[in-house]
């Protein structure tokens, strides 16, 4: 099946429950059994039976397969939020002690989660390097590596890494790779088809794109993603509830489309911001000078970019901000709606002023996740904004 196709059909039992087209919420904590010895099989192989929803629910289950059919993976593993994806992943191929390498620009509290979290409770450190340079990795590895997390594009610059490059230097080393594929989503970017090990997503953004679930997945091969089953999601709790489960298969119906809409306005968005005396810059893999990259590793592109006001009076970039109309002010992306966001808001509160410049992004760096209304307000909307710039 073509992603659109199993998006809808794979794994879907219609014949029973009198044939609805939408499978039923497996709303329950516990499932029972009939006999003494049924239940002892099933703790056998707990990562795989359906026991305690905390392990296995039937509705988190189908999601779980449908998003490991469109990743190319062998297994997923839901979670209650996108960092509980992310934690559980890193946990799973670390140890006290050990090394992390990781690019510059990765999500806020994901680089909080390296580099202060794990190297105060298990003593892991971490560097950070330009992804964009293939022998930065190279040259940062020590010894005690055994992760390398990516994520292409990165959350603030939207620069790229040569993520099949990247595997293979891992591989000679032992080292497990892990990379956040939440931009790009499965459908523009295949990471583990280019030797990643883990996939991981904030099912929030795209996947959800209705901006009303909190949700994150792993995907990976079966083994591993039996262990962090087993351990990273039974013991630290972050489970998936079916009900969510259900908001995020409604959604997987219709990512294609959505993605596909998300990707048209974005293209009519960028080339207005262009034109535009008032913008320094836009970071965008459109704007870049990684286009070999990009058309290598990926199909296409979605929504969220960021740009640099032609300005660095305070007072001008809260009033762009503020006198956006269609463009709502908020922290999340990936939603039907379009969103604006300062940076330098939160990120100088959770990082240092050291770790917010090695980002590339200034004070009137601005987030803009562009949405799915009519692309000629929006533009308008930005239009009319950029006015308080003198």
């Amino acid at each position: 099946m073509k992603d659109e196709t199993l998006l809808i059909h794979l794994n879907e039992e219609r014949s029973g429950h009198s044939g609805p087209v939408v499978p039923p919420i497996h709303q329950s904590s516990l499932f029972t059994f009939p006999q003494w010895d049924d239940i002892d099989e099933a703790f056998d192989d707990p990562a795989n039976s359906h026991i305690y929803t905390r392990g296995n629910n039937p509705s988190v289950n189908l999601v779980e397969e449908k998003i490991a059919k469109l990743c190319g993976g062998e297994k997923a593993k839901m979670f209650a939020s996108g960092m509980g994806a992310i934690s559980a992943a890193i946990m799973n191929c670390v140890k006290s002690g050990d090394h992390i390498v990781t690019v510059d620009g990765i999500y806020g509290p994901a680089n909080n989660f390296i580099s202060k979290y794990l190297h105060e409770k298990a003593n892991i450190t971490s560097t950070f390097i330009d992804g964009t340079d293939i022998s930065n990795f190279k040259n940062a590895i020590k010894k005690n590596t055994s992760l390398i997390y990516l994520e292409s594009p990165t959350s603030a610059t939207f620069k790229l890494q040569d993520i099949e490059e990247v595997c293979k230097i891992a591989k000679k080393h032992n080292i497990k790779v892990i990379i956040d594929n939440t931009w790009a989503t499965p459908l523009f970017q295949k990471p583990l088809r280019l030797g990643v090990d883990l996939e991981v997503h904030s099912c929030s953004k795209y996947i959800s794109g209705h901006s009303d679930v909190i949700s994150g997945v792993v995907i990976g091969k079966e083994d591993i993603l039996n262990s962090i089953s087993l351990n990273e999601s039974a013991l630290l709790g972050s489970s998936m509830s079916p009900i969510e489960s259900s908001l995020i298969l409604r959604s997987l119906r219709t990512l294609p489309l959505r993605v596909k809409g998300h990707q048209e306005n974005t293209s009519k968005v960028i080339d207005f911001l262009k034109e535009s005396p008032k913008i320094n810059k836009i970071f965008h893999p459109l704007t870049n000078q990684q286009n070999i990259l990009y058309n290598k590793q990926m199909s296409g592109f979605t929504g969220l970019l960021s740009l640099e006001l032609a300005t660095t009076n305070l007072d001008e970039i809260k009033g762009f901000v503020n006198n956006l109309k269609y463009f709502k002010l908020g922290v999340s992306w990936g939603g039907f709606e379009s969103l604006v966001y300062a940076p330098a808001i939160s990120y100088l509160k959770e990082l240092t002023t050291d770790q917010f410049e090695s980002m590339g992004i200034s004070l009137g760096t601005i987030r803009l996740s562009v949405g799915l209304e009519n692309t000629e307000d929006l533009i308008s909307d930005l239009e009319q904004a950029l006015d308080v710039i003198k």
